[in-house]
């Protein structure tokens, strides 16, 4: 699988600002193009991107060549490769963007290669028998309905309302998904106005509430009304490293209301991204009975993983390759999650692209659920269809 060319270009991700993409080709003339996303709720230990313009120059004035004269025998080694090449925990000096948007270009060339699907490759690359749940053998979709806190211009605290469909299709999780889409819409419109389905980053609506549980109070009603809930459970991804200070004290009291009142069955980063004892009561508390999962608190980072382990923080984590920065690494993520007994969920990032390796990688890894923002904007669409796709193609 050597590798012939390389280049790279900046392109717009869906916020209007500039990532990266790459375009790789193998001596045997395949070829390959990737793009990565970039979140703007980011966790202080992620790995870090540099500017697109600068991560552009760092491909193609010193990856490219190096990579010209290196005889790459897998994606393990493509991507130690890199890592080396770069010799920074952070990679701060190639840009965790540039190492990333080569490492899934050079997946995605060697699965074409291979003439098999992207998934396939993935799940070869991850070795390790996929679990799937008695019921569900797919990713479960978690789709971000209502955004909020830094992915809106409203009052919201918390970041994400999630619908998670509990059915046995990715067909019928997405007709779920998008009757209720709309049908929020609708009804978010008939109490607050026509203005009121704007939409924030990951395509949720984003209007003001009255506080940080009506939400769920007019979701509930929606789902009742579509006569969806035996169908639909709730979760929410808090964000809370980016909730102003004094507004945290009552988090905890917050959170009990919503689970008993709302019966969340996930929820995600309830406290700040250094907070592992209060990450650690909240699971003690409803870890039996729900997901509390770490994203700012686990950056998809091994080291970070460890310790939420041993202090029994979290029973869940999500994986963004882009937090740590090469397929291998996330890969790596997920078989430390799965030794602990963790869910795993996938996620794409605020800033996305129409790349959608995501969607192929959660599929690969045997994830337990994916998070792909709402079934609106392009850039999510594109997921939504590749899983469909998949499925579609695998019955």
């Amino acid at each position: 699988m050597k590798i012939q060319s390389l280049t790279a270009r900046p392109v717009l991700d869906s916020r209007g600002q500039w990532t990266v993409e790459v375009s790789l080709a193998l001596a045997n003339g395949v070829r390959a193009v990737a793009s990565v996303p970039q979140g703007k709720s980011t966790g202080a230990s992620e790995a870090v991107a540099l500017p697109a313009p600068v991560a552009v120059r760092r491909i193609e004035n010193i990856i490219a060549p190096k990579l010209k004269r290196t005889q790459i025998h897998s994606q393990a080694a493509l991507d130690a490769f890199l890592n080396k090449l770069d010799g920074t925990k952070t990679k701060k000096k190639l840009g965790a963007n540039a190492i990333l948007a080569t490492s899934v270009a050079y997946l995605r060339a060697t699965a074409v290669a291979n003439n098999i699907p992207l998934w396939k490759q993935i799940r070869k690359e991850y070795g390790v028998p996929v679990r799937a749940s008695a019921d569900v053998a797919h990713p479960r979709l978690f789709v971000n309905v209502v955004n909020g806190g830094l992915h809106a211009g409203n009052d919201l605290d918390f970041q994400e309302y999630l619908i998670i469909p509990r059915v046995k299709t990715i067909k019928e999780s997405v007709e779920i998904a998008t009757e209720v889409y709309r049908a929020l819409g609708g009804a978010l419109a008939a109490a607050k106005g026509k203005t009121a389905t704007s939409i924030g980053d990951e395509g949720g609506y984003a209007p003001n509430f009255k506080d940080d549980l009506e939400p769920f109070h007019i979701l509930h009603g929606v789902v009742k009304k579509l006569k969806l809930e035996r169908k639909v459970d709730f979760g929410m991804d808090a964000a809370a490293t980016d909730i102003k200070k004094s507004q945290q004290e009552d988090l905890g009291k917050i959170y009990t209301q919503l689970i008993h009142r709302y019966g969340l069955v996930y929820l995600e980063d309830p406290f700040g991204e250094e907070e592992f004892e209060k990450f650690a009561m909240l699971t003690a508390l409803f870890g039996k009975k729900m997901w509390i999962a770490g994203d700012d608190l686990t950056t998809t980072n091994v080291r970070r993983m460890e310790r939420a382990h041993a202090e029994r923080s979290v029973n869940g984590v999500i994986v963004k390759p882009n937090q740590i920065g090469s397929v291998t690494e996330a890969l790596d993520a997920v078989r430390a999650a799965r030794k602990y007994g963790w869910a795993v969920v996938a996620s794409h990032r605020s800033g996305e692209t129409n790349d959608d390796f995501i969607a192929d990688f959660a599929y690969g890894v045997g994830a337990d659920g994916l998070k792909l923002g709402a079934p609106a904007r392009g850039e999510r669409i594109a997921k939504y269809n590749r899983l469909l796709e998949i499925e579609q193609k695998e019955s």
